[in-house]
Parts: C-alpha cells; structure tokens; sequence
C-alpha cells in the first residue's frame, strides 16, 4: 500500500496574529527610536511690585506701610513671590543711611532677600544731598549688612545704573527715572542701553517688561503730570512691543489699557500698571487720560504679578488698607 503522510495541522489564527504582530514590534524597534518626551512646562514667575512705601520717621507696624511691609515679607519668606520689585521712594526721609536703617528697615526689611530695586528722584536719589540708597542695598550702611537680592547677585550697583534681569522665558530691564532730572547725558545712555539691551532680549525670543519710578502712562494729581521727557524710553519701549511696566510715584493706583507710544490702545501694546500705594498718604487724579483703564486712590496696596512662561500674565492688587483693587489676565501675544 502507498505511504500517506499524516498532515501537519495549521496553527490557530490567534497564534498566527500575535506572532505577526510580535514580528512587527521587532521590526519597528529596529527603525525607529524612542519618541521624545514632551518638553517640561516652565515655570510660572510669582511677583510682588509696589513703591512709595515709608512716610517719615514710621515704624509703626499698624501704619499702612507696616502692613504692606509684613504682607511682602510673609511672602518672601514662604516663598509665596520669586521676587518683589521695589518701585522707587523706599523712605521720605533725607535718604542717608540713618533713614534707611532706622525706618525703612524695621518694616521693610524682611523683603530685601528678593528685592530688585529702582533708583528714584529726591527722596531716593539725588546727587550731593542724599546718596546712600546704593550704599543701603549692597549692606553697607552700618546696622544694616543684609544686601537686596539684585545686590547678592551683582555686587555694588549705582544709583541710577540700569540692569536687567531674566525671570524664567521674561526679561526685565530696571532704569532710573532720575536720570531725567539730574543727568541728561546718561539718560540718553541708558537708552542707548535699553535699545540693545532689549533687542537682544527679544532676539533670545523672551517676553519684555520694564520697571521705572516716574511714570509716562499716568493721570495728573496736583502734584505730578506724566514724565514727558522719558517718551525715548517709550518709543525704544514699543519699537521691541514691551508687554507691561510698572512705575510709582504719584500715591495712588492706575492701571493702562494695551498702549502704544502714541497714547492708543492697541492689541500688541504695554499694559502700564503704576502702583504707588505703599505706604505714603494717598493723592486724587485731577484728569483721565483715555487710556487709564482703571484707578483709584483710596486704598494702600501692593500688585501681584503670575507671569507666564508664553506671555500671558495674570494681576491682582491686594489691598491691605482699604477696599478697592484690581485684577484680570492678559493673553499671550
């Protein structure tokens, strides 16, 4: 009789599908690599501004000032602020040392570790009267060795020398607007500093703010009109689109409409916040400017800042003597 081989039975088609399709990992794991991981968020930057802080001779810690002064300082220390920027007229005292140690220190003092200060004019900074400002913030004023934050980092920095500084994917560039006042040539220097200094910003692709004292964007009081005389600074401003600034010294609270260099609200403009609630007696507005999207002048106060790593910030003014405030969000460009 012939032979007949005895068939072969054909494998299940669940073991042919997983063995095809462990063929096709292999295959693939051969060809490809590994998918990158999504790149890690950054971090938002938490900020604390306000100027005008000290009246003469407070050490109150009840005064408007002392709760403004505690509030920062309760922020620094739980690390509820990666920095808070001071905004000019620490003290309206002389301005020497004394001043600084004996009144603005036992309020004020437990801020320093993150302050990034501005130098103002005369109550601050004005040459041949009162000149221990910087003395002050690098620690060398006796009975007050702690330096500022900016001070930690740099050295010794001079009244009205400009610096600048990268708070995660945000520049911002310090000027003093006493400048203006005492020293035309090194404010034309300063902005011939803040033109490269700001280009250069924008080229790294980081999103620009300024901090200054006088402001530019501001309503009148009786005391203080706008500081036409920095518009150079407005205009190097809005040539890189500068998306906010802050300033102080009229004693109140404004903030700005998106504005351009030309008093216009605009969609790509500088959100202007001028915040001078800190401590020192409050003033009335005697005009409005169309481009003043909110105010008052009846509550000490300081702003807090939640800047976003794509441009986008987010405010809100907290009011520690008085009911008014302020807040709301600003989308990335």
């Amino acid at each position: 009789m012939p032979h007949r081989s005895t068939p072969i039975p054909a494998p299940p088609l669940v073991a042919v599908a997983a063995a095809v399709a462990v063929l096709l990992a292999l295959v693939v794991a051969g060809c490809t690599s590994p998918p990158n991981p999504p790149p890690s968020p950054v971090p938002d930057v938490h900020l604390a501004a306000v100027g005008d802080m000290n009246p003469a001779g407070d050490v109150d810690p009840g005064s408007p000032s002392g709760r403004n002064g505690a509030a920062i300082a309760k922020l620094v220390e739980t690390n509820g602020i990666d920095a808070f920027l001071g905004l000019g007229d620490f003290q309206y005292d002389t301005g020497n040392c004394d001043g600084y140690v004996k009144y603005w220190t036992p309020l004020w003092g437990g801020a320093l570790p993150k302050l990034y200060w501005v130098s103002a004019p005369n109550h601050d900074w004005e040459p041949g009267r009162n000149e221990d400002l910087d003395n002050f913030m690098n620690g060398q004023c006796p009975g007050a060795p702690e330096k500022s934050a900016i001070n930690q980092e740099r050295g010794f920095i001079s009244n009205g020398e400009p610096y600048s500084k990268d708070f995660g994917t945000w520049h911002v560039a310090f000027l003093s607007s006493a400048l203006w006042r005492y020293d035309k040539g090194a404010a034309a220097a300063a902005t011939t500093w803040l033109d490269k200094d700001l280009g250069a910003a924008k080229d790294d692709g980081k999103h620009l703010a300024v901090v200054y004292h006088e402001p530019y964007y501001t309503s009148d009081t009786a005391e203080h009109g706008r500081a036409a005389d920095q518009k150079p600074w407005i205009d190097v401003m809005w040539k890189y689109r500068v998306r906010l600034t802050l300033s102080g010294s009229q004693h109140n609270y404004e903030r700005s409409c998106p504005v351009n260099n030309a008093d216009k609200c605009v969609d790509d403009g500088m959100t202007a916040f001028q915040v001078s609630t800190g401590g020192i007696d409050l003033r009335p507005f005697t005009s409005k400017p169309k481009y003043i999207a909110k105010r008052f002048s009846d509550t000490h106060g300081f702003l807090r800042l939640t800047l976003h790593g794509d441009g986008s910030f987010d405010w809100t003014f907290v009011p520690t003597t008085g009911q008014s405030t302020d807040s709301g969000s600003r989308s990335a460009p």
